[in-house]
């Protein structure tokens, strides 16, 4: 969602008494329309972000930390000539537009103080952030230029005067309510509510178009022409109450995230909206907070996906190689299969070599080897005598099933990488976050199947190797399995990758604890800890177990799916075995068909730590 203008009120007012009065220590740049401002006030340090991007356009206060490029772009010089050592002495939105103007005083090149603008215009993809020499109306410089070419009213490029954005024309905070109800009957009946809100008054974003007209007891579809006086009193108290106040004391707001998940928000909000009564609702310290972990979130995620699928598409790649080749062997095969046949026409020739002459193209002899002694022609090599025929099969018929015994491993070999790769696809797909990506890489790395690629997990690996570590921080260093807890209170836990399920079957459980895998599909392995005088958890926690096994393999959302469950002692690890891959001989089985209820109760009993089981 967007910033929109009576958020980013409450916001600029939280952020006032902060910023008034600090000094700009340091500015970079990490992202081309991104400034981080280091600022220093009453001993403290904050770090204050400014994105002109089209999508994430914000003002706001964090303490995530960028890696800046090896050389700041020519928008950040100019800001660091300009601000650095300067002094914020206002900042301050212009009405209800979606536009910030922070003040700074600092010393010009002859060393007189003045004052310089920074605007920040939040407008989509139209966002800038612009630097003006406050007394002359002159662009120092904007972090995106453009001229007449792209704009016919205005050109942001160094040395032209600053013009404002354009304005909207649209009513900033009215708060009489018959004016409100002419305002809104004026408007084309025709249309829907929400548009008139969006279109006749400032400030007002479609989602808060919408949450007013819920609030009104509206349908979210309902048209003007369907209201009636009653109506659009109710839609004049709605509205009403988002119109900004002075006293931000009386705003809560938060997040909202998507049931059983908060990778990634939904939303943020200054209070909670009745819109998203469906979702969880989180909510935090402050209005900067949320603005904050929103887009930190959102960005964490964006670019764990794009990690994820650059991983992936290695994996896929590797998956459809390894398919050809099976495709090469199989052909290969069937055509050594039909030459096999040349053994039996070897041994009729010699058995008939006193009726070759020389010149003959082929032959009709009895097949002794058919009860029937049907008659079978054998094509000749009219050049060649009898015998050297004969001797022609038998080389055909010994290649043949020399590429046979050759061929059949290695698509046998081919066919167990592909399901190697399966698993890690998966995994892939199932990554939690940055660290178990990066394990998923080092794994891929370790077999050879990333060679210099993937730059941010590689430098990763290096400096872990780097640092000299205690055992314990080496094994926080590694991604934990994720814990469950059954309806009766026992823990289940659950590998999520390959490096995962050997660590946690190999070192974390003990002999006597229980193993759960679906049935030849790539998944995770879980382990239900028992009890020295335990054999078996009860039913009800197996049942669950098992119901996590195929929740977390390939096999999910089918139904009777087998699950082999046995004792961690009976589990082997071949020698060679590619990582995640077990072999057992001694073991139960059961066809489980997960609900989606019994589910989202165990995922919402998840339990993310570093300690090692017990």
């Amino acid at each position: 969602m967007a910033l929109d203008s009576i958020t980013l009120n409450y916001l600029i007012q939280e952020l006032r008494p902060l910023l008034l009065g600090t000094r700009i220590d340091k500015i970079q740049q990490p992202e081309k329309e991104e400034i981080h401002i280091l600022l220093r006030s009453a001993g403290q340090t904050l770090r204050l972000l400014l994105n002109a991007g089209s999508t994430g356009a914000r003002i706001q206060l964090t303490n995530q930390v960028k890696k800046n490029p090896a050389h700041p772009p020519m928008f950040c010089m100019i800001l660091r000539k300009h601000l650095e050592n300067g002094k914020i002495i206002d900042i301050l939105q212009h009405g209800l537009e979606r536009f910030v103007t922070l003040t700074i005083q600092n010393y010009n090149e002859r060393g007189d103080l003045q004052d310089y603008y920074l605007h920040l215009e939040i407008m989509g993809k139209h966002s800038n952030l612009i630097l003006v020499d406050a007394q002359s109306n002159i662009i120092l410089d904007g972090i995106r230029r453009y001229s007449h070419m792209v704009s016919r009213y205005r050109e942001v490029l160094p040395g032209r005067a600053y013009l404002t954005p354009p304005a909207q024309n649209k009513i900033d905070s009215l708060r009489d309510e018959n004016e409100f109800m002419s305002r809104m009957m004026e408007y084309p009946l025709e249309r829907k509510v929400s548009k008139a809100l969006l279109d006749l008054f400032n400030g007002v974003s479609p989602e808060l178009a919408k949450e007013i007209v819920i609030r009104a007891g509206l349908d979210p579809d309902a048209v003007l022409d369907d209201c009636g006086a009653i109506d659009l009193s109710r839609l004049y108290q709605a509205y009403s109450y988002f119109i900004p106040a002075k006293d931000i004391s009386i705003i809560k707001p938060g997040l909202y995230y998507q049931p059983g998940s908060k990778k990634l928000p939904s939303a943020f909000t200054f209070i909670p909206y009745e819109q998203y009564a469906g979702l969880v609702w989180h909510p935090t310290a402050n209005l900067n907070e949320a603005v904050d972990l929103y887009y930190h979130q959102k960005e964490a995620y964006n670019r764990a996906q794009a990690e994820r699928g650059s991983l992936l598409k290695v994996v896929q790649d590797q998956i459809k190689h390894l398919y050809r080749k099976c495709e090469i062997y199989e052909e290969t095969m069937a055509k050594a299969q039909k030459d096999l046949i040349c053994q039996k026409y070897g041994e009729l020739l010699m058995a008939n070599l006193y009726r070759l002459t020389p010149g003959l193209t082929e032959i009709t002899v009895e097949d002794y080897n058919d009860p029937d002694f049907k008659p079978i022609t054998i094509p000749l090599d009219p050049s060649l005598k009898g015998i050297d025929n004969a001797q022609r099969y038998y080389k055909i018929y010994n290649k043949a099933k020399a590429a046979i015994k050759k061929t059949e491993p290695l698509k046998q070999a081919a066919l167990e990488e592909i399901n190697y790769l399966q698993t890690i696809a998966y995994s892939i797909e199932e990554a939690a976050d940055d660290t178990e990506l990066s394990e998923i890489y080092q794994e891929l790395a370790e077999q050879g199947y990333i060679s210099g690629k993937h730059s941010k997990f590689k430098e990763q690996g290096k400096q872990q190797k780097a640092k000299k570590q205690s055992a314990k921080q080496k094994e926080q260093m590694y991604s934990q399995p994720h814990r469950y807890l059954s309806s009766t209170g026992k823990t289940i836990i659950v590998g999520r990758n390959n490096k995962q399920n050997d660590r946690l079957t190999w070192r974390q459980a003990k002999p006597g604890d229980l193993w759960l895998h679906v049935k030849k599909i790539p998944g995770s392995h879980v382990i239900v800890p028992l009890e020295e005088n335990e054999e078996f958890p009860d039913d009800q926690t197996l049942l669950e177990a098992a119901a996590l096994a195929v929740h977390f393999s390939q096999a999910r959302g089918s139904s009777q799916v087998p699950v082999d469950y046995t004792h961690v002692r009976q589990i082997k690890k071949p020698r060679g075995a590619k990582p995640g891959m077990v072999v057992y001989e001694q073991n139960w089985s059961l066809l489980i068909t997960p609900q989606q209820e019994t589910i989202e109760r165990l995922l919402a009993t998840e339990q993310r730590g570093n300690e090692n089981q017990d």
